[in-house]
């Protein structure tokens, strides 16, 4: 193998993403601050025409109780409607393989999976969902999800800024601005290029194909290229085909590869220098910035050495099964740490088949809480969680009030920071014991042992932190998993969510007190090492027991030459 050349090729990707990340991240900046900016000038009439339309007064201000009520009830209603569509595409349109109606389970863990910005898929795309389906339910909110969490973002940066203010800003309002300045164009580009690396956008039929055997093949088609721009950027990951982005129609050269790749990490990086371009903090971003990409960095490099290092099972050969042969092991290890560290779960390998070492890294990245990176919005309020753990653990160590911001950090904020840090945590380590004990888990599993448990271990992971990646083998197309992974979807989300509303609705209340010399910075390599370590010690120790039993054991015995 060449590895200099695999080091070339991750140098390249962070530079372009860096560079990306920034350009992106002013113009999202302006947007939301008010400023001047190409995307307002071209569509600012519009904007207004869609608050006319939908009879909506953009320009009143919301507390934090009335922005979460707006959020809840749009994306319920969400779910309902991405539901009635699944369970009646066999009388909608744009269904030429005449595909039935969704069963019910199925289609309930569908519709929360793509509200919640999961994409979590029990089923194949092309042998399930119509035309119809994958356009405008499962697309509509690949959109809708990912603004939701671009809103909710915006309104906790409006109040670090605001001095002594009652509001957090207009959910409609900025849930339309992250649709129509950010996401549409962005998504309408991204989809142009690749077309024009032969990603296929049809309303045809399928197509027979007659094999070199002679054997008869059907060829599926459909618009995959809309719905798999707007899945990458809006860090979705649900595959238009079943084999998502191992499939060439959806992946089908090195370029679109690394696009692709380069896609799921573009906006959740961008809205970090967003946010130091509208409080003005653009030392901070960087530092957050540095604390995210040096975790991003650590995985990709041991996920690496994983795969190539000797092992016993497969005589001291690289762990080519269930890898992306087209492009080579490195860019399946980026692409699954990347997807993993944001929540995006897009694959073009298998996960199941990673090194023991690769696997659970993928599994660590999600069970951080999806805040390496993360989801569009949501990875960076997520981290603002650890931002204010680390701050306040600050303050109590050298005896000093926690600020941040200029802003006092009391019981009030630490509470609400606790419980949005450790429920997803809950969520996982309960309804996987659960998974374990029960029938109806064991069942499905398709190992036993470490890997086994790794496959329900995964799953709740990834339902718990919005990834919807899976560890593959475990059947979950079943009432049980169906019922109990949309159960962890829906409080994963909004159970990040409300305490980061109310965070918000306290902080903006609050007084801004001038920085003095006993202040603690946040735009220091010393608070980036600090968050580092509450990112690590609250994010991944929560989590060695179930690993131990999982993906560490087997990769001991894996060097034993056992297997499972």
């Amino acid at each position: 193998m060449n590895y200099s050349l695999d080091v070339i090729q991750f140098l390249i990707f962070i530079v372009t993403l860096t560079v990306g990340a920034v350009l992106i991240g002013n113009v999202v900046g302006k947007i939301y601050n008010g400023e001047n900016n190409l995307p307002v000038r071209l569509l600012g009439k519009l904007e207004n025409l869609i608050y006319r339309f939908l009879r909506v007064d953009a320009t009143r201000q919301m507390n934090w109780k009335e922005y979460a009520a707006s959020l809840f009830i749009f994306n319920i209603l969400g779910i309902f409607v991405v539901l009635i569509l699944q369970l009646m595409q066999q009388y909608l349109p744009f269904n030429p393989q005449s595909l039935s109606g969704v069963e019910f389970w199925l289609a309930l863990n569908t519709a929360v999976s793509f509200v919640t910005n999961t994409n979590w898929q029990s089923y194949g795309g092309e042998t399930t969902m119509s035309y119809f389906t994958q356009m405008f339910a499962l697309a509509v909110q690949n959109f809708l999800s990912a603004a939701t969490g671009i809103a909710v973002l915006v309104a906790l940066i409006r109040a670090l800024k605001e001095r002594q203010g009652k509001t957090i800003g207009n959910f409609w309002n900025d849930i339309t601005k992250a649709v129509l300045y950010i996401l549409m164009p962005l998504s309408i580009l991204f989809a142009v290029v690749l077309m024009s690396q032969g990603v296929v956008q049809s309303f045809g039929s399928y197509s027979q194909a007659t094999t070199l055997e002679g054997a008869q093949q059907t060829i599926p088609l459909g618009p995959a290229a809309s719905q798999i721009a707007i899945k990458q950027l809006g860090t979705n990951g649900g595959g238009f085909f079943n084999t998502n982005s191992a499939f060439p129609f959806e992946n089908p050269t090195p370029l679109s590869n690394f696009l692709e790749v380069l896609a799921i990490l573009l906006l959740p990086a961008a809205m970090v220098f967003a946010f130091g371009r509208i409080t003005g903090a653009k030392k901070h971003a960087w530092v957050i910035y540095g604390v995210m990409l040096t975790v991003f960095s650590l995985g990709v490099i041991f996920s690496y050495l994983g795969e190539i290092q000797h092992n016993p099972v497969f005589n001291g050969a690289t762990m080519l099964e269930g890898k992306e042969v087209r492009f080579g092991v490195f860019q399946s290890v980026l692409w699954t740490v990347a997807t993993s560290c944001a929540s995006n779960g897009s694959v073009n390998s298998m996960i199941s088949s990673a090194s023991p070492i690769g696997g659970t890294i993928a599994m660590l990245n999600i069970q951080l809480g999806e805040i390496v990176f993360g989801g569009v919005g949501s990875g960076l309020y997520g981290m603002f969680l650890f931002i204010l753990l680390t701050v306040f653990i600050a303050g109590l160590m050298v005896g000093r009030t926690p600020e941040y911001f200029g802003k006092k950090v009391d019981a009030y904020e630490i509470k609400w920071t606790i419980l949005g840090v450790l429920l997803p945590s809950v969520l996982i380590l309960v309804f996987t014991a659960i998974g374990v004990m029960l029938p109806a888990g064991l069942s499905n599993m398709l190992h036993t042992g470490p890997h086994g448990l790794s496959e329900v271990l995964y799953a709740y992971s990834s339902a718990a932190g919005n990834n919807g990646s899976a560890f593959a083998g475990l059947n979950a197309n079943n009432m049980f998993f169906n019922a109990t992974l949309a159960l962890v979807m829906f409080m994963g989300r909004f159970g990040v969510i409300i305490p980061v509303l109310a965070i918000s609705g306290s902080l903006v209340k609050k007084n801004i007190s001038p920085q003095t010399a006993g202040s603690f910075r946040t735009d220091t390599l010393l608070f980036g090492v600090l968050l580092f370590g509450i990112v690590i010690i609250v994010g991944a120790l929560t989590f060695f027991p179930a690993l131990s039993l999982s993906g560490i054991l087997e990769h001991f015995l894996m060097n034993s030459n056992s297997t499972f």
